[in-house]
């Protein structure tokens, strides 16, 4: 796993339309986790693939009555 530079305003990529995902690979598996690891150390409680660059419709965050390390992820698949 490794940590993504977090994007910030004014970044245009910020502001574009992100592509749902056609399936659950090993890519998408490593991106969720790449954006877990980069989620908690920023820190946060969510994170969207577009905020790391990737314009894919994918989160991850931390639900607040969870603990920590305690996470969901959600996407969106192309049907």
């Amino acid at each position: 796993m490794s940590i993504l530079k977090i994007l910030k305003e004014p970044d245009p990529i910020l502001r574009k339309k992100s592509a749902s995902v056609a399936s659950v690979d090993k890519h998408i598996k490593k991106l969720m986790n790449d954006m877990l690891e980069t989620m908690y150390a920023a820190p946060g409680i969510g994170l969207a693939a577009a905020q790391v660059g990737i314009l894919k419709r994918v989160i991850v965050l931390i639900w607040p009555k969870m603990e920590k390390r305690n996470h969901l992820c959600f996407l969106s698949i192309q049907s």
